[in-house]
Parts: structure tokens; C-alpha cells; sequence
């Protein structure tokens, strides 16, 4: 690990960590892309991950619900605690993994089925609800809860793909919170939207952090200025410094997160 690393101290009584990282590391093929990392994300909070491009942010993102499963040739050493229980324990089924630590990408990515299928859909696979009122009232709650209730309500029968691309990931989220995760990952969730959008989304998400822990990629650090408790910047598959946000951008300190943050490179 980068020997200038530090992070957040979390003694404060205040803080409850939910997801506890510990001496990650991650090769594709003979390629290392994250070295040592150890970090701990807390509970309803929002933390970016910045970094520039390559630095292994949304690599690390997706060891913590183990997506990276999916990619031939990856190999994973380090734990990932959440609740006191590794997820990569041998015992641990991936998809009971996916159902408590959901994800939203990049692209907005809805079903090619109706608005009110999109987000009932998983919560009927997992048998979260049945057909009838119960999935009705779980498909209306989640479309509240993500924004989109009011713009959506009278037509749940049209086809997802056919909403803005901002309501189009809003709609991913409200599918995401149907089956009632844990934590929300978030990769440059606003990076393909326009700028009404993103403002939709960034207030979506600090709304979310009251019932959910978030963690999200983003390139824009103004957006992470803007939504984020919590900062961990990144460099070359290494973490290099996690601090509360404020901190990060005034006051960080190492050296090269001062470099990134004021745009020497990256």
C-alpha cells in the first residue's frame, strides 16, 4: 500500500461502519488493479470515489458486491465486512449478496418491459411480494421514494425505455430500493444525464442516505463536493486518502490528493 495513505479515524460515536474493508487486493490476469486496500464506509452516509481514469474506483466498487465474479480471470484476496460477515466467504451465496448491496450504473439500463414490471420484477423473483395490492403499493412506495412517482403514475403500462434518460435512472434506482438493499452503489450515475437531471439525482441521493449507505463513482468533483460526507481518492489501484469530503478539498493530506484535487493531473 502507498505508504503516505490515511484514513478517516472512525472512533467517533457518532459513526457506525457498515462496510469494512480489509487488505484488498485484485489482479486481471497477472494484471494487479487494486493493491492492499483497506478502507471503512459508514452507515447512511454517501462516499465518493474519485480518481482519474484507470485508478481502479470502480474495480473497487464492484468487489463489494462482488460483480467482478462475473469477469474470467479476476482474482480477489482481502475480506469485505458488512455486518460482521464476509462476503466473500465460501458460505456466501453472490446472489443473496447482490439482493442486499444493490447497484446503478453508468447508462441507464431499464428492462425492456413496462414501467411498473421494471421495478416489481426483482421483488417478485425474490418473493418479496406477490401479484396484486402488496406489489402495487411496493411498486408505488419505490417510484416515491426514487422521484419519479408523480411523473410516472398514470402510465406504469408504457415501456421503461421509453422515459428521459434522467427518469430512465431514476427508474433504476426506484427497482434497485424494491427489494430493500442495504447499500447502493452508484457508478458515474449521472455521467450520461443533463444537468436538470443530475441536480435530480444528487438530491435523490441525499435523500436516500437517511434509509441507505451509498457509495458512488463520479469524474465530477463538484458533484462529490456537493453530495458526499465522505472522499476517498484513488490512484493507480491504490487508495491514497479517505477523509470526510470537507478535508479532502481544503485541507488534504497527502500531497498527490492536493495535486488531482487542484487539477496537476488526472
Amino acid at each position: 500500500m502507498n505508504q503516505t495513505v490515511t484514513s478517516k479515524d472512525s472512533t467517533n460515536q457518532n459513526m457506525q461502519t457498515k462496510v469494512n474493508v480489509k487488505k484488498l487486493n485484485l489482479w486481471y490476469g497477472n494484471n494487479q488493479a487494486l493493491n492492499n486496500i483497506s478502507i471503512e464506509l459508514q452507515k447512511n452516509k454517501i462516499t465518493a470515489l474519485i480518481g482519474p481514469s484507470g485508478c481502479g474506483k470502480s474495480t473497487f466498487l464492484r468487489c463489494l458486491n462482488r460483480m467482478n465474479d462475473l469477469i474470467t480471470g479476476v482474482n480477489i484476496e482481502g475480506e469485505v465486512i458488512i455486518d460482521n460477515k464476509n462476503i466473500y466467504d465460501k458460505d456466501i451465496d453472490e446472489v443473496s449478496v447482490r439482493k442486499k448491496i444493490g447497484m446503478v450504473f453508468q447508462q441507464p439500463n431499464p428492462f425492456p418491459k413496462s414501467i411498473y414490471e421494471n421495478v416489481a420484477y426483482a421483488a417478485l423473483k425474490h418473493g418479496i411480494v406477490k401479484k396484486g395490492k402488496t406489489c402495487d403499493e411496493l411498486v408505488e412506495k419505490s417510484l416515491i421514494d426514487s422521484g419519479l412517482w408523480n411523473e410516472v403514475k398514470d402510465k406504469l403500462n408504457q415501456p421503461g425505455t421509453s422515459l428521459s434518460g434522467g427518469q430512465q435512472q431514476r427508474l433504476c434506482i426506484a427497482r434497485t430500493i424494491a427489494i430493500s438493499p442495504e447499500v447502493i452503489l452508484m457508478d458515474e450515475p449521472t455521467s450520461a444525464l443533463d444537468p436538470i437531471s443530475t441536480e435530480k439525482i444528487e438530491a435523490l441521493m441525499l435523500e436516500l442516505k437517511k434509509k441507505y449507505t451509498i457509495i458512488t463513482v463520479t469524474h465530477n468533483m463538484q458533484q462529490a463536493a456537493r453530495v458526499a460526507d465522505y472522499t476517498a481518492f484513488f490512484h493507480l489501484g491504490e487508495l491514497i486518502e479517505h477523509d470526510e469530503t470537507e478535508n479532502i478539498f481544503i485541507n488534504p493530506k497527502v500531497k498527490k490528493t492536493e495535486d488531482y484535487i487542484t487539477g496537476r493531473f488526472g
